[in-house]
């Protein structure tokens, strides 16, 4: 017998690419709008002042890069090195502490870590505020204010649970054989977390590292009020550019441009892990 394979009708194909074209365009005006603030800000960086503070807004305008030469002569470079170090950092030393954590929550499970993992988590449930003032009363007690070493320890302990919950989650899609395998040939814990599971879980480390250099480089809070000038980072020097004289949105939208630069770069060195890594490690 002959298998007759009934085709779509022309109506329902019809029916099919508008979707999929009124899709693409709804997907484009989404883009468009949640790209249009970072668009926004970079052409009010290339304004005056006084362009930028007109209403309603000017389009046809001159730019110019004075606004950058301006931020520079005002001394960004030490607050975005400062903003670097204690986020490379603070990454670095969450991931080394967060993958063997993960391992032994997830392909070699401990005793109890169903609670290990809520005791992680629950860190989280007390916002910074409540415990801002014994943690500077300490700082203070040990000479640990304005110290860019103490403030990358400070996010190390912010970003450790969330980066221990996001690899176990990657490292749980990993398939037991290939482990046991890898037990079977002999391999140590050292090689089976070096050699065997995490170049499978490359894209989710990826997405982990790249969220908590994210968490750290913006982070304010803490920034604001435990340092004075030393190891002052970007986001509190952005808020300087607010004072009683005004708002100079030119020369903050320029200082902000250059913040948002590496955490820009990062994302899109990283794209393509970054993505697969999410997708990876979805909560099941």
């Amino acid at each position: 017998m002959t298998a007759h394979v009934q085709a779509k009708p022309p109506t329902r194909r019809r029916r099919g690419t508008v979707r999929g074209s009124l899709l693409t365009i709804l997907t484009w005006i989404v883009a468009f709008a949640m790209f249009f603030p970072i668009l926004w800000m970079v052409f009010t960086s290339l304004k005056s002042e006084r362009d930028a503070a007109s209403s309603p807004p000017t389009f046809f305008v001159e730019l110019s890069f004075d606004q950058y030469a301006g931020v520079f002569s005002r001394g960004i470079a030490p607050y975005l090195i400062n903003s670097l170090t204690v986020s490379v950092l603070s990454t670095v030393f969450v991931l080394l502490l967060a993958i063997p954590a993960a391992y032994g929550l997830s392909i070699r499970p401990v005793k109890g870590w169903r609670d290990l993992l809520f005791f992680f988590i629950s860190t989280r449930f007390m916002p910074v505020a409540a415990s801002i003032i014994p943690l500077y009363l300490i700082l203070k007690t040990i000479g640990g204010l304005d110290n860019v070493t103490v403030l990358s320890v400070l996010y190390i302990g912010i970003n450790l649970p969330i980066a221990i919950w996001m690899m176990r989650s990657f490292f749980s899609e990993v398939p037991l054989e290939i482990v046991e395998a890898a037990r079977v040939d002999g391999a140590g814990v050292r090689t089976e977390i070096i050699r065997i599971v995490l170049p499978i879980v490359a894209p989710g480390l990826a997405a982990a590292a790249l969220i908590c250099f994210i968490f750290a480089w913006n982070e304010y809070f803490l920034a604001t009020i435990l340092t004075a000038s030393t190891a002052r980072t970007a986001p509190p020097f952005l808020g300087s550019f607010v004072d009683g004289r005004g708002q100079f949105l030119a020369a903050l939208s320029a200082a902000s441009t250059l913040a948002v630069l590496p955490v820009v770069i990062a994302g899109w060195v990283a794209q393509k892990r970054l993505v697969r890594g999410l997708a990876m490690g979805a909560v099941k």
